[in-house]
């Protein structure tokens, strides 16, 4: 027979969303009988790894231990997650231990699909492919950009949803502005490739980001998706969304944002997408009424950013909370993020707006022009509030 155990309440990730909710409720009741699943002994501020590709930072700055920000008193238990019985209010893990719950909090974040790219996974890291979505990877962006002195300068970002919809971008204006410091930008072509129709969803903020690739010249795809590389040729295949006609461009260096989904083991709580199918204000699930998620892996659609869990995290946990009393939640989520869009060394534009498209400023000044005191918010600020405050329950 398995091993079952029984918890008050089971948190299946223990990234930015699941710590956050732990130690919120935490905060709110010491005592609580919380769980924890996840498998990993490290754990990562991803939103730095812009900067550390763009040369700012080391990458051991965004690395922490996980056990560290486990709340005290949480049971941890260091596996994955091997399926979801939603029906006997249960989640196995990959050891067939059994664990039940009264409520369940799903937030495994999402799943990088680097195979999906025939080329890509035996070849990121080296010969110019980079990428700043992994840790194993993102110093080589940094020795790319260094090194490269001519030739052709290739960023992407696919249809697919990704954490942290700005990052393309914003690598390409860091490289961009660092052959420029450097006095090669003549000699490297810069282009941006995105497989969808605009540079940004927020017309407020699109327009900006506009302006700044036509004065400093880098060209902009839009429809374009990267079906495949073939490194011994130095080739990037992308493929048309309006007509599925395709274009073979050289490369001398490559940052490939890759497909991104969600993971296959929440099917049973997913929607046709494969999302934990929650409700968009309350985000508790709309057929399992015990079940909640948040973040990546969830059917919110909204940017999939830690800014948007920052708010979305004392929802679920107001919500959860009189859920745990018998009653019913009112609080609401209304589909705020935030993406702060680095346009060059110590420039920014901060983006902040809800489900709407509809700017949710928090400075009393125009945040679509380029700042510095938004760079070092990102740059040092953001860092410590997030260490210090979210993963810590302060808000």
């Amino acid at each position: 027979m398995a091993d079952r155990k029984h918890h008050r309440v089971v948190i299946v990730g223990g990234g930015t969303a699941g710590i956050t909710v732990a130690a919120q409720l935490h905060e709110h009741d010491p005592d609580l009988d919380v769980c924890i699943v996840e498998p990993s002994s490290k754990h990562y501020y991803q939103p730095i790894w812009t900067l550390v590709g763009g040369g700012v930072f080391d990458r051991e700055v965004s690395e922490r231990e996980e056990a560290d920000y486990i709340p005290a008193g949480a049971t941890w238990v260091r596996e994955r997650v091997a399926a979801f019985e939603p029906e006997r209010n249960l989640v196995r893990t990959e050891s067939g231990a059994e664990l039940g719950y009264d409520f369940l909090v799903v937030a495994l974040g999402i799943r990088i699909d680097w195979q999906r790219i025939p080329g890509l996974a035996e070849t990121v890291g080296r010969d110019g492919v980079v990428s700043n979505y992994s840790y194993d990877t993102v110093e080589s962006t940094w020795a790319t950009i260094k090194a490269l002195r001519a030739g052709k300068a290739l960023f992407t970002h696919p249809s697919t949803p990704i954490k942290c919809g700005g990052a393309p971008l914003k690598i390409c204006f860091l490289a961009e502005d660092h052959f420029r410091r450097e006095g090669r930008r003549d000699a490297i072509d810069v282009r941006f490739f995105k497989g969808g129709g605009a540079i940004f969803a927020v017309p407020k903020y699109a327009k900006p980001l506009t302006e700044i690739c036509a004065k400093r010249g880098i060209e902009t795809n839009f429809n374009w998706d990267l079906v495949e590389l073939r490194p011994s040729k130095k080739e990037a295949v992308f493929r048309s969304l309006a007509d599925e006609g395709e274009r073979v461009e050289s490369y001398d260096m490559i940052h490939v944002t890759p497909p991104m989904g969600p993971f296959e083991v929440q099917a049973p709580l997913g929607n046709e997408a494969g999302w934990v199918d929650v409700d968009a204000h309350t985000l508790r699930h709309t057929t399992f009424p015990n079940v909640f998620a948040l973040g990546d892996c969830s059917s919110l659609p909204t940017s999939k950013t830690g800014a948007a869990i920052r708010k979305q995290a004392p929802v679920l946990v107001a919500n959860l909370r009189a859920a745990l009393q018998g009653a019913e939640g009112t609080s609401s989520y209304d589909g705020y993020t935030s993406c702060p869009l680095v346009t060059g060394y110590g420039r920014l534009i901060l983006a902040e707006f809800d489900y709407d498209k509809q700017p949710c400023e928090t400075f009393p000044f125009d945040q679509s022009r380029e700042r510095y005191s938004m760079y070092a918010l990102k740059a040092y600020g953001l860092p410590q509030f997030y260490w210090n405050g979210m993963l810590r329950g302060r808000m």
